[in-house]
Parts: structure tokens; C-alpha cells; sequence
């Protein structure tokens, strides 16, 4: 069974609206809003979405993502031309994951959107991190409808996505028992077998080591930001999780569905649909959606790392004006509340448009998404997703550099002497 009760969405439907989907950034923040917030009428918005087309296809706008499987380029190719657009977005078998998206932006120069990425990699972005990446001055007509996931004037947000600690409720894992936990970190000493990625690197990666990492904050701490008690924390984590080379490991889900581990981390987008088609892959599977049966949220205090994917125009040399208003035509489409209501019934994804969340879930928005935001913490006078990106490089050099995540048991790095470690040269922090 599905769990979100929108279905037939058409990118015409009128938009209903109660509570908020998307914002905050104090102590409590979560991905719901305190408040509601006024929507506009069906009329109104039916109306907006019926307005005359105007062709832009006359000039293909090339994107850059990593939101990019073959099932999403083919639907946005399909429905960007349907509204007028002609696009050209290669999957996820020419270009897979952030770095890659970002790095074929920079070399190739020919870009004139990007979508996906998270707040680390549009942090970098609008830092000027690459020569070749500039971005218009633009906003969207939905900029007010997406809380606090917008760069002002530079990029604004599509997708809302956590990255879950969850875990088993049978025999194969707590047997009933509730996990509650002040931080993530406190899993390692849960007395449960616990999944744990296999390689440094990707986005999911990257946000399952800042749950982990957020409790040992350090500002002062030459070890980029975290404390050495952090990186014995993670050196445990590797040591002592699951893992395995199989590339079915990697995200979390087929170790917990198999009862491989107790506990495990997965990602929001994608989550309600695997446990629909988990016993395709497991004889002992995850059993429910709208009422889990076997499985549950843990209660981490902390709460869940979200981010958001955000869209973003490029300043593409020699392109004309009425082709840079193709670029942010398509843009405002792409993000509008009827196109991500769509979008997020098609590919199970959680859009931070508020009137697309009402439409997909009018019943209320799911648990998953109103815990606590690690990420908008204030940590060290910025968010921690932006602290998180301002000391990535130097946590992926520590990372990279003592060995953390070896994919083969049989060569499995050994334990660093924490007291004798240079971490100026492990971080390679830039001015070192």
C-alpha cells in the first residue's frame, strides 16, 4: 500500500492548502511550520496554472542534476515539453551524484540550470568554490512558499530530504523495545547491530557522518570543527558496523530488510516505496507503511539532518536575454506547486513547496518529515548545514586520510594513535 493518499495529480489540479510544509530555523525547528500560513484560493491558482503558454522551445535549456535517475529524466523531458520547454538532462548512467553534476557544470560551461545538490554543495556554489558556476540574480512567483530553504535571490528549494535512523521492531531487532536516543551517535552503545556505508563520499554518505558527527561540535578543535572524541565516535561506527561491498549495501535499506542489522539509516524520498516492494528482496521483510508493523522512526532528541534540494539559474555567457527567460520560465514551472505535487507522487519525494505538501498529503504531513531539524540548528553563529559545509573538505581529508569506511573487512584500516595524529595535514585545511 502507498502511503501518501494523493493520486492522479494532474499538473492543471487546483491547489488545497492547510498547514505549511517547509521552514524554520530555531532550537526546535522542523520541517513543518510553527504557523499556518494563507494559501492562495483554487480559483486563483487554477487560474495561474491555465494561463496562456508560451513556447520557449525554440532554445534548449541544458541541467545539470543529480536528482537524475532515467525514470525522472524521462518524465521531466515528457512534461517539460508538454509545457513548452525543450530540455536536454543526461541520467544518472552519464553523470552520478553531486560531485560529478557539479564538476561537468564547471568543465563544461554550458549550463544553464542546476537542480538537486543540498545545502553544502549551493553553499559552495554561491561561495564562488568554482570558477565557472555564477548564478542569476533571480526569484521565483513560489519564493514565499518554501520557508527557509532559499538562497535570497540565488537558489530556492524543491525537495525536502533526511536522512532516518530507523530500525526494526520484530525479533530481528528490538523486539518490541522504543529506541530513544539523545543523539545518533548514542546507537554504538545500544547494544544493536548497526548498518554503516561503505565508502567516504556522496551526498547520503555525507549527511548519514553529519547525524553522527553534530554532538561533537567543536569550533576550536583543530580536527575540522570536531572534537577527537567525534572521530573515535565514527572510527567505532566503521569498525563496529555492517557492511559490504554488495552495491545493495550502500544506502541502508536492504541490510535492515534483509535482518542483516537492527538498526539502519535510509533516506526520506524512496523510503515508503521500497517497504512496498521489500519482499521482492527478502524473505524476512519490512512490513508496512501507513501503520509500520515491524520497523520504526527512532526518537533521536537531535533529530534528523534535512536538506533540501534547491534549483538555481546559471549565468551562461552568450546567451540572449529571451533565452535566459526561457531559462527562468522553465525554473518558476518547474518548481510551481502543481509540477512538484506531481513530481513528488511520481518519485515519492516530499516537495518544500507548501501547496504541493497540502496537495499530496491533505490528510496531514507524515512523521517523517515533522521531527526536529538537525540541520537548521544554530551552531557557531550559522546553521549546522552550513557549518557542515563550510568544514566539509576537511572532515572528507580526515576521512579519506586515516582510512575510515573500507569497503573489504580483509583490509581493514588500523585504528590511528589518536594522540600522535597532525590534523593540519590530515584536513588540509586550506591556509595550513
Amino acid at each position: 500500500m502507498n502511503f501518501k493518499k494523493f493520486t492522479a495529480l494532474s499538473l492543471t489540479a487546483a491547489m488545497a492548502a492547510s498547514m505549511a510544509a517547509c521552514g524554520g530555523s530555531s532550537s526546535t525547528a522542523t520541517t513543518t511550520a510553527a504557523a499556518q500560513q494563507p494559501s492562495e484560493s483554487a480559483a486563483e491558482t487554477t487560474a495561474a496554472a491555465s494561463a496562456e503558454k508560451k513556447d520557449y522551445s525554440d532554445y534548449t535549456i541544458r541541467i545539470y542534476s543529480n536528482s537524475n535517475s532515467t525514470e525522472r529524466t524521462t518524465w521531466l523531458i515528457k512534461e517539460a515539453e508538454d509545457a513548452g520547454f525543450k530540455i536536454s538532462i543526461d541520467d544518472n548512467s552519464v553523470i552520478s551524484g553531486d560531485t560529478a553534476a557539479v564538476q561537468a557544470a564547471n568543465e563544461k560551461k554550458d549550463g544553464d540550470i542546476i537542480f538537486g545538490l543540498n545545502e553544502t554543495r549551493w553553499s559552495q556554489i554561491i561561495g564562488g568554490e568554482y570558477e565557472n558556476l555564477k548564478l542569476v540574480d533571480w526569484a521565483p512567483s513560489w519564493k514565499d512558499k518554501v520557508g527557509s530553504y532559499k538562497f535570497d535571490n540565488a537558489a530556492y528549494g524543491l525537495v525536502v530530504q533526511g536522512s532516518l535512523l530507523l530500525y526494526r521492531t520484530d525479533d530481528l531487532g528490538t523486539n518490541g523495545k522504543e529506541l530513544k536516543f539523545d543523539h545518533w551517535a548514542d546507537m554504538l552503545d545500544s547494544g544493536y547491530s548497526w548498518y554503516r556505508q561503505n565508502k567516504v563520499g556522496g551526498t547520503t554518505n555525507t549527511n548519514i557522518n553529519n547525524s553522527l558527527l553534530f554532538a561533537y561540535v567543536d569550533p576550536s578543535s583543530p580536527a575540522g570543527g570536531i572534537s577527537v572524541d567525534g572521530w573515535k565516535m565514527l572510527w567505532k561506527y566503521c569498525a563496529d558496523g555492517k557492511f559490504s561491498s554488495d552495491d545493495t549495501y550502500k544506502y541502508g535499506f536492504d541490510p535492515l530488510n534483509k535482518g542483516d542489522v537492527a538498526v539502519s539509516s535510509f533516506y526520506t524520498s524512496s523510503l515508503y516505496g521500497k517497504i512496498d516492494a521489500a519482499a521482492e528482496n527478502s524473505d524476512k521483510p519490512l512490513k508496512g507503511t501507513t501503520k509500520p508493523e515491524n520497523w520504526a522512526l527512532a526518537d533521536v532528541k537531535d533529530g534528523v539532518f534535512y536538506i533540501a534540494e534547491y534549483i538555481g539559474v546559471l549565468d551562461k555567457k552568450d546567451r540572449t536575454p529571451e533565452q535566459t527567460e526561457a531559462v527562468k520560465a522553465f525554473a518558476d514551472w518547474f518548481g510551481s506547486a502543481d509540477v512538484q505535487a506531481a513530481w513528488g507522487e511520481e518519485f515519492d519525494s516530499f516537495p518544500c513547496n507548501v501547496d504541493a505538501a497540502n496537495t499530496l498529503y491533505p490528510d496531514g504531513i507524515p512523521a517523517l518529515y515533522t521531527q526536529p531539524n538537525m540541520a537548521q540548528q544554530t551552531v557557531d553563529g550559522m546553521t549546522y548545514a552550513e557549518y557542515a559545509a563550510k568544514h566539509n573538505a576537511e572532515w572528507t581529508n580526515i576521512e579519506t586520510n586515516l582510512g575510515y569506511f573500507w569497503a573489504d573487512a580483509a583490509g581493514a584500516a588500523k585504528e590511528p594513535d589518536w594522540d600522535k595524529l597532525d590534523w593540519a595535514t590530515l584536513t588540509q585545511k586550506k591556509g595550513n
